[in-house]
């Protein structure tokens, strides 16, 4: 753990506005969903100030973002990528670099709003102290309600932060929501790509390689999301943010394949109205819905022709060939502990996966076995959620042998 760390420039913050612009600080700036969320602030205009940026260890990228956006501050968690980092910066921000670097720039830098796109748990701590400031937060990191949602949520109502959800599908349940009563809702319908291998065998599912892992047929995203979506564990994270995230019992949640990526989810009424939300699969919608909620201002994104988007098919997942929807439901319904190693252990095997040390249907066997396994605990802290976090993480990485 390492403390705040100043480049060899000067590190002097610029003066806080006394306009009314929106100070954004945007955590995972160099990923899938922070490359959009840029593109989303161009267009939004001069009432937009990105005003700090941070990344895990891609220096080089970072420093060219800040360089350009004149930032006041720039965090890195990689230490080993703090030196490029100073190399290319041509602007003097403060930097911080570390274990806490993403938690200490929330700390340092004065904003309105915070894109949480970070990919996994390191975004858990940032994201938790935006929240205890009482900060609007766009979410991405659905990880950090998968793994404290039963904190989070409690915060926010406490300090009056807004979480507002940036994944496709939960921007969609909060929009379809507007349609009726909150008390009204019957059911929510995620909706899931089928990810590349929704029509394959069994026996052809045994051999799939991280390349063909790789090859999302739909969206655009970085690596760690699309092996969650070919293996459908971002549906399984879904579901228990979807839990948090709208105070719904696991049982009312139910996936729904549509390969066609335009329903982006829906929502049931009691009264058996069906209410969905549909566009073009472009993230740069939910980004700015997250941003501007609850107004509404012209999008960037391709305007969806609905003479074209003629066919909608729906389907229900296999639950032979996709079990990590099942076990979605599972972590949903028993909370506690539950979230935070399933999040884990399906970390840990993914990346064993793109490493070659387990195969495709491995990870979902282990985040199984492993949740089967932890010493739950009902109502953690969040010191021991971290700790069930780091137990898992453990005891996938000396699965190869199970």
């Amino acid at each position: 753990m390492m403390p705040r760390r100043a480049t060899s420039k000067t590190a002097t913050a610029a003066p806080l506005q006394t306009d009314m612009k929106k100070r954004v600080l945007l955590l995972g700036s160099t990923g899938s969903i922070g490359r959009n969320a840029l593109s989303v602030l161009d267009e939004l205009g001069d009432d937009w100030q990105v005003v700090a940026l941070a990344a895990g260890s891609s220096a080089i990228e970072l420093a060219e973002q800040a360089n350009r956006l004149n930032v006041e501050a720039v965090a890195i968690a990689d230490e080993n990528s703090a030196a490029d980092l100073n190399d290319v910066l041509t602007i003097s921000p403060k930097c911080f670099v570390g274990e806490r670097a993403l938690e200490d720039l929330v700390n340092g830098v004065d904003f309105d709003i915070v894109i949480s796109a970070v990919v996994g748990s390191g975004g858990l701590k940032a994201t938790i102290r935006a929240v205890e400031l009482g900060k609007h937060v766009a979410l991405a990191n659905k990880e950090s309600l998968v793994i404290a949602g039963s904190i989070l949520i409690p915060l926010a109502k406490k300090t009056g932060a807004k979480i507002i959800p940036i994944d496709s599908e939960h921007s969609a349940i909060l929009q379809a929501m507007q349609a009726g009563n909150r008390k009204d809702v019957e059911k929510i319908y995620l909706t899931a790509s089928g990810g590349p291998f929704r029509t394959w065998s069994p026996e052809a599912m045994a051999e799939i390689t991280v390349q063909e892992a790789l090859r999302h047929p739909t969206w655009d995203m970085g690596p760690k999301i699309t092996i969650d979506s070919a293996t459908m564990m971002n549906k399984a994270l879904e579901i228990i943010e979807a839990r948090w995230l709208f105070g719904i019992d696991p049982d009312q949640i139910e996936v729904i394949i549509h390969p066609e990526s335009i329903v982006h989810s829906l929502v049931e009424f009691c009264d058996g109205s069906l209410i969905a939300q549909l566009g073009t699969p472009d993230m740069r919608t939910p980004i700015q819905y997250a941003l501007t909620y609850p107004d509404r201002v012209p999008c960037p994104s391709p305007k969806l022709d609905l003479s074209v988007a003629s066919q909608l098919t729906f389907d229900k997942p296999d639950p032979d060939r996709f079990p990590a929807v099942r076990l979605g439901h599972q972590v949903a319904k028993k909370g506690g502990t539950s979230g935070a190693v399933f999040n884990a252990a399906n970390e840990v095997a993914v990346e064993m996966f793109r490493d070659g040390a387990l195969s495709f249907g491995d990870i979902a066997r282990f985040s199984e076995k492993i949740l089967e396994e932890h010493t739950f605990i009902a109502q953690p802290s969040l010191e021991q959620l971290l700790e069930a976090d780091a137990w898992a993480r453990q005891e996938v990485a000396k699965c190869t042998a199970c």
